[in-house]
């Protein structure tokens, strides 16, 4: 099998999924810049911060996983949404055989958007440390960094699409949050702070089937400044 048809089976194979939005505050938690910047925004691609990032992925991975993948997922959200905005302010009918599709096609594709644009802001050629407010939080839920570490970690190798750590405003707490698809998994309100995508899209070019590999060095490079925000903004 050639790799560009393992990249186009994996990216039809993605799909759709049901259910809703992450959460309601992830457009501003995407931000580690200007929030307009959001592909749900603006209709195009938010930039990325690095093309390629040397020891951990390279160019010819991150390309197809931001065009293909993401780009995807954004043609596919405005799709949606443009046909069901259309539907209720012009009165186009959709079928109603096809009606459910489109909602559940309108949330996994904004999701997949959401979750790509913090996946792709948050990594750096080389980590930073903690800051203070979110080391702490860490620390208290989980015991100790590296205890979060190892859970988050295993959260990954468990979650067939992506891994969260997450904060919900409910009760304060935060969780590392398996989700297999785009839209199931997320707990609603929960706001997220550190992604890792863990489709075989995000790795296979430079890591084949070593999705542990590739797990274990995404945890080098996580820009730490960017979480801290997120949290701080969380709280």
């Amino acid at each position: 099998m050639t790799t560009f048809s393992r990249r186009d089976f994996l990216f039809v194979s993605s799909g759709a999924a049901a259910g809703s939005f992450v959460a309601a505050g992830l457009a501003q938690a995407a931000d580690s810049g200007p929030a307009q910047e959001s592909g749900l925004i603006t209709g195009r691609p938010k930039p990325l911060r690095y093309t390629s990032i040397p020891g951990f992925l390279s160019a010819d991975q991150i390309d197809p996983h931001y065009s293909a993948h993401y780009g995807g997922a954004l043609r596919g959200y405005v799709a949606a949404d443009e046909q069901l905005q259309s539907s209720i302010i012009d009165g186009i009918a959709i079928q109603p055989s096809t009606y459910g599709a489109v909602q559940r096609a309108r949330t996994s594709k904004a999701n997949s958007v959401l979750l790509h644009e913090l996946y792709f802001d948050e990594m750096v050629p080389k980590t930073t440390d903690p800051a203070t407010e979110v080391r702490s939080a860490i620390e208290q839920r989980f015991g100790s960094l590296d205890k979060w570490a190892a859970d988050f970690q295993a959260s990954a190798r468990a979650a067939s699409g992506w891994a969260v750590l997450t904060y919900h405003p409910v009760n304060g707490k935060l969780y590392n949050v398996v989700s297999d698809e785009h839209a199931m998994g997320p707990l609603w309100m929960a706001e997220p702070l550190l992604v890792i995508d863990v489709y075989e899209h995000a790795f296979y070019v430079d890591y084949q089937n070593r999705k542990g590999e590739y797990i274990d060095k995404f945890m080098d490079h996580i820009d730490w400044d960017v979480v801290n925000r997120r949290y701080t903004s969380a709280v």
